[in-house]
């Protein structure tokens, strides 16, 4: 049961941190926002967990520097799914607790 709850809460972190971090490079890269080290950091981080996307979808040029990026959005749905996916299965492999019965 606490073995559950804890590999539930570190895929919900894992999925969260990866979720925030594509969230921010969608943005920034909507939004054309300048190189300064913090965006910097998010696109290096996020290029790490954008891998395994690269290719599927073009970059979609809005006007100018302002860039729609499809892979970002697609990796944020593919990595939701996979996280609730592991967490039904793990739920699902857990045992149930049997309530105990009391005499009277």
């Amino acid at each position: 049961m606490y073995i559950t709850r804890l590999f539930t809460g570190l895929i919900n972190l894992f999925v969260g941190l990866a979720e925030i971090c594509l969230g921010l490079r969608v943005i920034f890269r909507l939004f054309a926002a300048n190189n300064v080290q913090f965006v910097d950091w998010v696109y290096s981080t996020s290029n790490t967990l954008l891998s395994p996307f690269r290719g599927i979808f073009p970059a979609e040029r809005i006007t100018g520097a302002h860039v729609l990026d499809f892979t970002a959005l697609f990796g944020m749905l593919i990595y939701a799914l996979f996280g609730v996916i592991l967490v039904a299965i793990l739920r699902a492999l857990t045992p149930a607790r049997v309530a105990k019965k009391t005499k009277k």
